[in-house]
């Protein structure tokens, strides 16, 4: 089993910038690619960014593009998801995951089979 516990929501104005953290602890061998997702009330769970843990390889929704960032340390304990230029449609509750099934799609939910609690973000217009 992975347990995943995520740090750094809160609530900033448009154009600010936050960062996630999500710490894998447990059977981390077992996790190929991690992943950041969010759900806003009402609306489906969106994958945001991806990564493959041991090559690197990182997708991302076009929502985010150019203003998300997906990374790892570099003893590949810890995985980021630094925010820059948020706007209020990025308000949410955000998602940490790690999974094996990365041939699905590092954004799709099918890859991932652990998932953390969620930490809101909240961006004010």
């Amino acid at each position: 089993q992975v347990q995943l516990v995520e740090s750094g929501g809160g609530s900033v104005q448009a154009g600010g910038s936050l960062r996630l953290s999500c710490a894998p602890s447990g059977d981390t061998y077992s996790a190929y690619c991690m992943g950041w997702f969010r759900q806003a009330p009402g609306k489906e769970r969106e994958g945001v960014a991806g990564v493959v843990i041991a090559s690197g390889t990182t997708a991302y929704a076009d929502s985010v593009k150019g203003r998300f960032t997906i990374s790892q340390d570099s003893a590949k304990t810890t995985l980021y998801l630094e925010m820059n230029s948020l706007k209020p449609e990025d308000t949410a509750m955000y998602y940490c995951a790690a999974g094996k099934n990365c041939w699905r799609g590092l954004r799709a939910p099918v890859s991932y089979n652990h998932w953390g609690q969620g930490t809101q973000v909240t961006v004010s217009s």
